[in-house]
């Protein structure tokens, strides 16, 4: 999926859409894409000069790409954080840099889902964690 085929599930937007691609294995396994774009809101002052990614952004990186595995189910919906785990950041991610994501739902339990998610730069690790989420309608 591209961007535009996203938004048809997920129901955020610019400047909070983190994916650019996403694509469901099948073994249901996510793999999604986020290219870091210079001017990202997020790294103007985080840091002058040597802009770098927050950590919760990385995690909102993984936390989307952990939703797409359930797009279906998405709309009418929001996908909310319900914990982070386990979460461990290894290397930098700076401006230009290609975001790749692989996603795994380990378990569901109604309307909760508990996922492993992996963010990696030129196959270089940067961040992974287990990341919980839940479905919310909107009202």
């Amino acid at each position: 999926m591209n961007k535009e085929e996203i938004k048809q599930f997920m129901p955020h937007r610019e400047p909070m859409l983190l994916l650019d691609e996403a694509t469901i294995d099948e073994n249901g396994v996510a793999h999604c894409t986020y290219r870091i774009k210079e001017d990202e809101f997020f790294t103007r002052g985080h840091f002058p000069g040597n802009p770098i990614v927050p950590g919760v952004i990385q995690c909102e990186i993984m936390a989307q790409s952990c939703a797409i595995m359930v797009k279906d189910e998405i709309p009418g919906h929001l996908t909310l954080y319900a914990g982070l785990d386990k979460v461990r950041f290894k290397n930098a991610v700076k401006p230009g840099d290609l975001c790749e994501v692989t996603a795994t739902l380990d378990e569901r339990r109604g309307q909760l889902f508990f996922c492993s998610a992996v963010l990696k730069v030129g196959g270089k690790l940067c961040c992974k964690g287990q990341l919980t989420f839940a479905l919310v309608p909107i009202e």
